[in-house]
């Protein structure tokens, strides 16, 4: 079996957060533009101590504050992008992440067959696609490791304590 092909739905399922994400970068942006004072009200101004800086030191900390903003900003970023990576790992059009995933099976291993779907502790299923076999295994819920091969995209399921290993894609 061939990995499944993207459909509409699935490449759309990116976009809110996507959306949210140019909107969390928007938004300090436009905010890094307004000076303190000017994000405050006056009262709030006056009350936080601001009123006794001179000119020089408000720009100084307006400066520092949109600095601040930026780097906060770019971090939040990367963190986001890197999360979504390792979420994705497993879809080959979805995510350049190519570390492996370590879970427990939920539920009983009775062994590979292809075709079959294996659900994981972490929510993840992925389905054999291959003929490997592993006859006369009966195993609760068994710690898995999902890794990628050396080249190309192909994913290798194998058990704790096995050394047998499936081919497997990711469904969800």
């Amino acid at each position: 079996m061939s990995a499944i092909a993207p459909t509409a739905s699935r490449r759309f399922a990116l976009a809110p957060l996507l959306l949210a994400l140019a909107a969390c970068l928007a938004a300090p942006a436009a905010l890094a533009q307004q000076k303190i004072e000017q994000q405050m009200s006056a009262e709030q101004f006056k009350n936080s101590g601001l009123t006794k800086l001179s000119d020089q030191e408000l720009a100084n900390l307006n400066a520092w504050l949109n600095r601040t903003l930026d780097t906060e900003t770019a971090k939040a970023a990367d963190k986001a992008k890197s999360e979504t990576a390792h979420e994705r790992r497993g879809f080959f059009e979805k995510s350049p992440a190519k570390e492996p995933v370590v879970a427990r099976m939920s539920g009983r291993f009775e062994g590979f067959s292809r075709g079959m779907t294996f659900v994981l502790d972490n929510g993840q299923e992925w389905r054999q696609d291959d003929n490997a076999d592993l006859p006369g295994v009966n195993l609760d819920s068994p710690q898995v490791r999902i890794a990628p091969s050396i080249i190309g995209n192909a994913w290798y399921l194998s058990v704790q304590g096995y050394n047998t290993r499936a081919k497997v894609v990711r469904v969800k």
